[in-house]
């Protein structure tokens, strides 16, 4: 590590502003500093990935796919080195460490495999039909091709899934987009040694230069920068509310304004019918427990509000609840604005009429930290103060909110704006008769679950991390799973265009052998 930023394969280290990471087990700066992006060397940045954009456009689905499995291979070969640093930034333990670098050479791998199937270009095909009545039909084809180079901010929670080399950035390469990524402030080396692990996988691939940068900087300006660049063509942002909705108003403010695809967190309420916690209340705690305080609460599923029906059931869960909350000691966060705004969030929580703090774990096992907080209000002081509780206190805290029954869930849900995710908690007896509840509750999330908690997402073809307003600012697109990819490309359609110039994926002869929609029929045959 350098605290250089590295454009393309330059180093450099123009700005005078430093900044160190803090490893927040014991508080401590860690070395070495690390130089603020100038706007010289963002200029820099993107004049390469506007120069290897034209490349990448033109580049195969096998030439991306042997891309970003050379970076897989990079990291791997780097995966003792970069994953002692993360534990140093973010206090994660062992088993956190490993899943998460597992998972992203896991998704670089993924990426690849859908960039060499290369169906997600979506091809759509109308031949002509020149004897048509009363007009003739001419020839078009439809395709996604690559938006050009795109902004990536990495995020404070996820230090290899959702940073450098993430999902963001492989999707985007998959697609053939080239990446200018931001390191996050919170762990800055890290996203340092993974970035030198990519650029060394598209060296490898035989990808030009300019492929990949990785920018770093603690000033909201830096950020700005980025996505104020006019070669800048999307941007991808994981984070807070007020981060996200700065980012989209700048990028709505430009001259030709782009689209950020942020995702910036929820509440993920969860409702529980009178059977599934009658069946089990201490169980119920446990799994409760065990997803509030997976990464110390930092998940932007972590099921922050659960509606409950009042009664001796409920009781005996918050009990057990309140047991485990009293034997924790707590655990790091990320970094001492998290820890802050924790604070803040409880603060702001008693302050509020009706609610009651029950209990709050000791903290002991961090200088940067939290301990889990468990919160009770009735639903009629939910919904008076219900503005209240939509911001997310990002950390390891649980609001019940007591109902007087389960047929109060479905105006319960009426309360929320857009969220990532719910769940409706059930035995086999009450879940056919939640159809009302399912449908309130698929109108504002993103992603429901049945008996299961929204921590722990499945990186797939089929997932959506996404939501309306305020979860993101685009409900049609996930941050997560192979349909991400579709962030980075743009219809264009081609009419009576000679078979020559068309793209591979939309000649007669399907070379790609495509998935299709010719005349109305998906298809690989030929077309024509």
């Amino acid at each position: 590590m350098k605290g250089t930023q590295l454009i393309g394969n330059t180093e450099s280290a123009q700005g005078t502003d430093t900044f160190k990471a803090v490893n927040p087990l014991d508080g401590k700066s860690l070395e070495p500093p690390f130089h603020e992006a100038t706007g010289a060397e963002i200029d820099s940045a993107f004049e390469l990935a506007g120069a290897a954009a034209p490349f990448m456009a033109a580049s195969t689905g096998e030439d991306r796919s042997r891309l970003l499995n050379a970076i897989a291979d990079a990291l791997e070969e780097d995966a003792d080195v970069i994953k002692e640093r993360v534990g140093l930034e973010t206090g994660y333990p062992q088993a956190r460490l490993d899943g998460e670098f597992g998972r992203t050479v896991m998704q670089l791998r993924v990426f690849g495999r859908v960039a060499e199937d290369g169906n997600w270009v979506n091809a759509r095909i109308d031949t002509a039909l020149p004897d048509r009545e009363p007009l003739p039909k001419p020839d078009l084809r439809r395709m996604l091709v690559p938006v050009g180079p795109v902004a990536i901010f990495g995020a404070s929670n996820f230090p290899l899934a959702i940073s450098v080399a993430g999902g963001d950035p492989a999707s985007a390469l998959a697609a053939g987009c080239p990446v200018v990524t931001k390191g996050h402030p919170s762990h800055p080396g890290s996203s340092e040694l993974v970035a030198r692990a990519v650029l060394r996988g598209v060296e490898q691939a035989g990808f030009p230069d300019g492929t990949f940068s990785m920018l770093q900087g603690a000033d909201n300006d830096t950020g700005r920068m980025l996505v104020e660049h006019p070669k800048a063509c999307a941007v991808a942002f994981t984070g807070s509310l007020r981060g996200g909705r700065a980012l989209f108003d700048i990028a709505a403010a430009r001259p030709i304004p782009i689209p950020v695809y942020a995702e910036m967190g929820s509440v993920n309420p969860q409702f529980v019918l009178p059977g599934r916690l009658d069946a089990g209340p201490g169980a119920f705690a446990d799994g409760l427990f065990a997803s509030v305080t997976m990464g110390n609460g930092q998940f932007c599923t972590c099921p922050s509000l659960v509606f409950a029906p009042e009664g001796e059931s409920l009781d005996e869960m918050i009990g057990h609840y309140l047991e485990l909350v009293s034997g924790s000691t707590g655990a790091p966060l990320l970094n001492a604005g998290i820890a802050s705004a924790f604070e803040s969030g409880i603060a702001r929580w008693q302050d509020i009429e009706g609610v009651e703090i029950l209990a709050q774990g000791s903290l002991e096992a961090a200088e940067v930290g939290a301990a889990p907080v468990m919160a009770r209000i009735s639903l009629e002081d939910f919904k008076a103060s219900r503005e209240m509780f939509m911001e997310e206190i990002f950390g390891p805290s649980v609001l019940v909110v007591v109902c007087p029954d389960k047929e109060s869930y479905v105006e319960a849900a009426g309360l929320f704006d857009g969220q990532l995710g719910t769940s409706i908690h059930g035995n086999e007896e009450e879940l056919p008769e939640a159809g009302a509840l399912l449908a309130a509750l698929s109108g504002f999330s993103g992603r429901v679950c049945v008996n299961g908690f929204p921590t722990g997402i499945e990186v797939c073809d089929s997932v959506h991390h996404g939501g309306p307003y305020p979860a993101t600012t685009d409900a049609q697109h996930t941050s997560i799973g192979t349909a991400g990819i579709s962030r980075w490309g743009r219809p264009v359609s081609f009419q009576n265009t000679p078979q020559p110039l068309l793209p591979e994926a939309l000649k007669d002869t399907n070379p790609l052998g495509l998935l299709r929609l010719v005349d109305g029929v998906w298809t690989r045959d030929p077309a024509g």
